[in-house]
């Protein structure tokens, strides 16, 4: 079953990934476009030949990049999903219920709804039931709500509404089911990613007059390391879980340690 929504996803050298991502969305969604920034790999004739439009944008960075995504999209209500991620069964028939013509003012009452997005590993074919999350507003009415223009964050928010604040809430709601975030490929993968992104970091940092300290640099690891390794639940993983929590807390020193350089 169609529906008239239009799905997005910003993506470079991701012929690993983005068939699957597509895949998962093309039964309901009526429109698929998959925004492209000078890939090396094999991703424009993948993602085309899963059924999506694929157009090329220069890259901005993570916020301008989607909204050039949402800005092409034909229809009012879309779903923004990244190269790595998956829509599960479930959450494609909670979606497609919602545009059902029992539900179709009901859905309208929100200006967006958050999806839990659920960290799985490489190995993983469906995530840990103690596997972390973060839950963003993924699926939203683009007359009422949109990305900020951050370079770095790609967060949605409901127009002339505070984050965070109880009007966000009343004009958001909850879905049940997930998405699948499946963010490392391998190791080298992910050392490489961190490496591009800490950069970006410290660049934006720079613009915004921002400075790193020794003291930063010295302990932000630690503190880094218990984030990802007991507040987002990398423990579960074991000595995979060790790894990956070392790899982000050294993706944070690089942060802090390339602001200090650029500042000189």
């Amino acid at each position: 079953m169609k529906i008239p929504l239009s799905v997005f996803i910003i993506a470079k050298n991701e012929e690993k990934r983005i068939f699957k991502t597509i895949d998962a969305v093309k039964n309901f969604a009526d429109e698929i476009i998959v925004v492209e920034d000078g890939s090396t790999d094999n991703t424009v004739e993948t993602a085309e030949k899963a059924g999506a439009k694929v157009v090329h944008n220069k890259w901005k960075g993570y916020g301008p990049q989607k909204k050039f995504g949402e800005n092409l999209c034909k229809n009012k209500w879309v779903l923004s999903i990244d190269a790595d991620e998956e829509v599960t069964s479930e959450l494609a028939d909670e979606i497609i219920e919602l545009f059902t013509k029992k539900n179709s003012d009901k859905h309208c009452e929100f200006s967006g709804y958050k999806i839990k997005i659920t960290n799985t590993l490489w190995y993983e074919k469906r995530p840990n039931r103690f596997a972390g999350y973060i839950n963003r507003i993924r699926l939203y009415d683009k007359s009422k709500a949109g990305f900020k223009n951050s370079t770095v964050h790609d967060c949605v928010i409901i127009k002339d509404v505070a984050e965070n604040s109880r009007e966000e809430q009343k004009r958001t709601k909850q879905l049940k089911n997930i998405i699948i975030h499946r963010p490392i490929i391998s190791i080298e993968q992910k050392i490489s990613k961190i490496n591009f992104y800490s950069t970006l970091q410290a660049e934006n940092a720079i613009l915004k007059r921002k400075k790193s300290s020794t003291l930063k640099i010295t302990f932000g690891f630690t503190a880094i390391f218990f984030k990802y390794y007991i507040l987002k639940r990398y423990f579960i993983y074991g000595i995979d879980g060790i790894a990956l929590s070392m790899i982000d807390a050294f993706a944070q020193f690089l942060k802090y340690y390339k602001i200090k350089e650029l500042n000189r």
